[in-house]
């Protein structure tokens, strides 16, 4: 299963986490209401949140909907992971409910080419494998699922952590299915990512654009460049 078909999101399930979210918000505000006792004193203790000047006080229960969690297993030492860069990072990702692995970088490894053009063969009659490549994406921008765009913000180049993502934050109620060598991940599911920043660079160029039928400098043509692509 390519890191894509696992990591990169569909625009359509923003909208099921965002209703989710909603529902699981009121249920848990009306869980919190219930008890006048407990109630009374979630009202007071919301008055003393810090508001900006401007927003008027209130009184009620503060529920949380969602909450996405990490665990650092190592603070690295290296830049500062900025948005809207290009992030390399080595990955494990497990299914929260039965710790099963469904993906990891290091299952996609390609095989060693020799001078011939050919793979080369090892012992056991298989191709080689090489080294595992990390995963570049732009953090920041919405090409990964939202807990693990959001998971990774704060770390260091060398950094490892530990991702703990709600199933609104993941794939929400989309079941993906089994793959040669990838188990599925069954819809609502929780998830956890292992994450080790490696390299963190600037975006790499949008490609230039082609010549094309009607080019500037041709009679009747167009000065306009096409549209470039988006990521």
């Amino acid at each position: 299963m390519k890191p894509s078909l696992l990591l990169f999101c569909l625009a359509g399930s923003i909208a099921v986490q965002a209703q989710t979210a909603q529902k699981s918000a009121t249920s848990t505000a009306k869980a919190t209401t219930a008890h006048p006792a407990t109630a009374h004193a979630a009202g007071t203790a919301s008055t003393a949140i810090k508001l900006p000047p401007g927003v008027p006080p209130v009184v009620g229960p503060v529920s949380t909907a969602l909450t996405l969690r990490y665990q650092e297993i190592k603070v690295g030492t290296g830049v500062l992971g900025a948005p809207n860069k290009q992030w390399k990072v080595f990955y494990t990702g497990y299914r929260a409910a039965d710790g099963v692995k469904f993906d990891s970088s290091d299952d996609h490894r390609q095989p060693v080419v020799g001078a011939d053009g050919k793979p080369e063969m090892g012992a056991d009659g298989k191709p080689k494998l090489g080294d595992p490549q990390p995963l570049a994406f732009p953090q920041g921008m919405g090409r990964l699922i939202p807990g693990f765009d959001h998971g990774v913000t704060g770390m260091h180049i060398g950094g490892k952590r530990r991702i703990f993502i709600p199933w609104q934050l993941a794939y929400g109620s989309r079941a993906m299915p089994d793959q040669p060598g990838h188990p599925g991940i069954p819809a609502n599911s929780d998830l956890i990512f292992d994450v080790e920043l490696v390299d963190v660079t600037e975006l790499p160029p949008p490609p230039t654009p082609q010549p094309h039928p009607g080019a500037q400098g041709n009679p009747g043509s167009s000065n306009t460049p096409p549209p470039q692509p988006k990521p």
